[in-house]
């Protein structure tokens, strides 16, 4: 390891930067080396400019990992070298608003019906039931159960941040399932391999892909889909906003707002409302 790599990786730990952060901030940095061939803290502005318009106008990237780019080769030459170049000020990819796919109540039985894993289904129970990231899942303990209280405690979610969400009995029901089977020890979800290490989030990642593709569902779906399930599913049972994003974690309710966009109920209202205001045309 270079020292200026190591040194990149000391800024990020003292600021607390979380682990797939500072990986895709290093991949970032790798990559701007990688094309020109030589060492990043020897690249000039006009170098970045081009780089960016090259990932833009001949690698076509996405908005978002434009952005992912611009903030780990932003924080290397801004922390790690102390740069403060204006360059950085011209490069502004706009966040783009894509609606995520839902899937029906409907299709999310007949997809977890088809997991053939019990560990597998009952992560994916997990994850639609208590509305979490898979990573939240894998970090799963069986102390995180509370039974008594039916509640879930997810440690350390996104951005460092604890919560509680509640149980319903049936999800209750099918973790006791889940135990006396498979008899966890610390992890909920151990790896099969090593008990003090989770499943593998490609592992689950393929499950999820071959239960959809066994359910026969066509949407461009993944894992996180379930956790937009689960916010749908319960703005459609009238469950108010806040509280969901209070359960979601969401910072913003922006954020959660997306979800009014996606429900049932609120198409048939809008529907509704359509057929009254054009009633007389």
């Amino acid at each position: 390891m270079t020292p200026l790599r190591q040194k990149m990786l000391e800024d990020m730990r003292l600021r607390d930067l979380a682990a797939k952060t500072q990986e895709a901030y290093v991949g970032a940095v790798k990559s701007l080396a990688a094309r020109y061939h030589r060492s990043p803290d020897l690249l000039t502005q006009d170098d970045l400019r081009a780089y960016f318009l090259y990932l833009v106008d001949e690698r076509k990237l996405s908005r978002s990992t434009v952005r992912q780019h611009l903030c780990g080769i932003k924080f290397f030459f801004e922390v790690t070298l102390g740069r403060q170049w204006q360059v950085f000020n011209l490069i502004k990819p706009r966040r783009g608003r894509v609606l995520p796919e839902v899937l029906s109540r409907a299709e999310v039985l007949r997809l977890l019906a088809a997991v053939r894993s019990l560990r597998h289904r009952t992560a994916m129970l997990c994850a639609y039931g208590c509305g979490l990231r898979i990573s939240e899942v894998l970090a799963l303990r069986i102390s995180h159960i509370d039974g008594e209280r039916l509640q879930l405690r997810v440690v350390a979610g996104k951005g460092r941040k604890d919560r509680n969400v509640p149980l319903s009995r049936r999800l209750i029901e099918r973790l006791r399932e889940y135990w006396l089977a498979e008899k966890p020890k610390d992890l909920l979800f151990p790896s099969r391999y090593r008990d003090d290490e989770p499943l593998a989030t490609s592992s689950l990642q393929r499950a999820f892909g071959l239960a959809a593709d066994a359910a026969g569902i066509t949407k461009r779906v993944s894992f996180h889909t379930l956790r937009h399930a689960y916010a749908t599913h319960l703005l459609e049972c009238g469950v108010d906003l806040r509280v969901i994003q209070e359960l979601l974690g969401h910072r913003s309710c922006q954020t959660t707002a997306i979800y009014t966009h996606l429900t049932d109920r609120s198409r048939d209202r809008l529907g509704h409302a359509l057929d009254q205001i054009t009633a007389e045309l």
